[in-house]
């Protein structure tokens, strides 16, 4: 049975939800709409779900109040950024306003202090991590539909939203510094110009997938190029090209005749340079392979981790527990404050990145663990590691396993200071803590502006401890 669709006119954006969607109502119904912002003036095209509707903007009959230009070129056809047309200040308040909203709704418990949401230095070329997609399904404008033949359309860039087998082809992207831009563009041209295969993901041929780019506050840079098969000379002089433009630090490539794209599971083999580029937080170096993690707003991160130790307020001979430790960072953040450092992480390519980063560093009282979290910490492990005075927990968008809150009410450390990039899972995880943890505070973050994503830090107190 087709779903009926709905014309709606001149319907007022009221609010804003989850993951970037706006809020208007019709006749008590709530609307999620895409691509708006709280006081435009729209017509709309709706799909009506049991209890809400989906709706799709045909027309912006009186932009918001707030609404500003938007400052990228490819605003309206890449998915990313999509809060450009409101001011950044306002953005933050609506972060804000999310962070509450899940936590009244889903979590249930007490409310705490919330503090002011601490905005991001940057709020442009703000990453340090890109990866973009040669494609030769390249997106379409409205106006190039129906003049193919004419086109180029090959493209290398990012996925649109929704349509995994189209990129939009980037000319300037404002998300990462110079000489990010330049690079994409540079690989591109000399693609095409030596007649280099951009892939097709449909038909699973081509030559060329993926180009990462990373770079560091250091000043560094690191490029992965993705092959979809081994041609050496192909392969070589494509990356000397790079090499002689650019002299990144590190380059790099894997070869890639999987169905996805991920690279976790791949060699990645070292082209030129070092196999690595370094950060630097405070008197801490971290090196970064090709497939390390590191938060992508360097500069947030540093603010992001000072707030969790400033919360921890160590006095010197705790023992830490650093849960979802990924590559260590936060672990070796707080290592110089504390007695011990454990840090638990699943991906054992990530505690060999932050074992080697302790010893990079000269840490010595920090300990690493490869593992599921709910495997791991047993009654012998804590026997053998101490009990923890705090936990640090730092999960994925999914929050912890169903098994995780039972496992930190036994261990009781006295503080757990929970770090979130999802409020509505870090709701529901405190809310099954409350049997034993009270809320005491908590401090959201902007890591990623122009975006509905916010990061948010918990601090639990056990009852009964002061």
């Amino acid at each position: 049975m087709s779903m009926k669709i709905i014309e709606l006119e001149n319907v007022e954006i009221v609010d804003f939800a989850a993951e970037g969607k706006a809020i208007a109502k019709d006749n008590g119904m709530v609307i999620f709409v895409d691509d708006a912002i709280p006081g435009d003036i729209v017509n709309l095209r709706i799909r009506r779900k049991k209890n809400y509707a989906e709706g799709t903007v045909t027309q912006i009959v009186k932009p918001s109040e707030l609404s500003v230009q938007p400052f990228c070129r490819h605003f309206g056809d890449c998915g990313g950024c999509v809060s450009q047309r409101m001011p950044y200040s306002e953005q933050l308040k609506y972060k804000a306003k999310q962070v509450v909203d899940q936590f009244q709704r889903i979590g249930g418990v007490e409310m705490p202090v919330v503090k002011p949401i601490l905005p991001s230095g940057k709020t442009i070329f703000y990453r340090n991590k890109l990866e973009f997609t040669f494609s030769n399904k390249r997106w379409l404008t409205k106006e190039e539909i129906g003049n193919e033949g004419a086109l180029e359309l090959n493209a290398l860039g990012f996925h649109v939203s929704g349509r995994f087998d189209k990129v939009l082809d980037l000319e300037r992207c404002m998300l990462q510094a110079s000489p990010s831009n330049e690079i994409r563009n540079e690989a591109k041209r000399y693609a095409l110009s030596h007649g280099y295969e951009f892939f097709d993901v449909k038909n699973k041929t081509g030559f060329l997938r993926n180009l990462i780019v990373r770079t560091s506050s250091t000043g560094e840079t690191m490029l992965v190029v993705v092959f979809a098969y081994y041609d050496k000379n192909k392969i070589h002089d494509f990356l000397d090209n790079l090499n002689e433009k650019f002299a990144p630090t590190s380059l790099q490539y894997a070869i890639n005749p999987k169905m996805n794209d991920n690279i976790g599971d791949l060699e990645v083999l070292c082209h030129a340079g070092k196999p690595f580029i370094e950060e630097k937080m405070e008197n801490l170096t971290f090196r970064i392979g090709a497939k390390s993690f590191y938060q992508t707003n360097s500069e947030q991160a540093y603010v992001l981790y000072d707030c969790v130790r400033k919360y921890a307020d160590f006095k010197g001979n705790e023992t830490v527990y650093d849960l979802y430790t990924g590559t260590g960072t936060i672990a070796c953040f707080v290592a110089a404050n504390v007695g011990k450092v454990v840090g638990i992480e699943y991906v054992s390519e990530a505690i060999d990145d932050a074992r080697a980063n302790a010893a990079l560093n000269g840490i010595e009282n920090a300990v690493f663990y490869a593992g599921d979290i709910k495997d791991v910490m047993t009654n012998e492990f804590i026997a053998t590691n101490g009990s923890p005075d705090v936990i640090i927990l730092d999960p994925p968008r999914a929050g912890l396993h169903p098994s995780i809150p039972q496992k930190l009410m036994e261990i009781a450390p006295d503080k757990i200071i929970y770090v979130s990039c999802n409020p509505a899972t870090q709701a529901r995880d405190i809310a099954l803590l409350s049997e034993k943890y009270y809320l005491v505070e908590m401090q959201p973050v902007d890591m990623f502006p122009h975006t509905a994503h916010v990061e948010n830090i918990a601090l639990l107190r056990k009852f009964h401890t002061f």
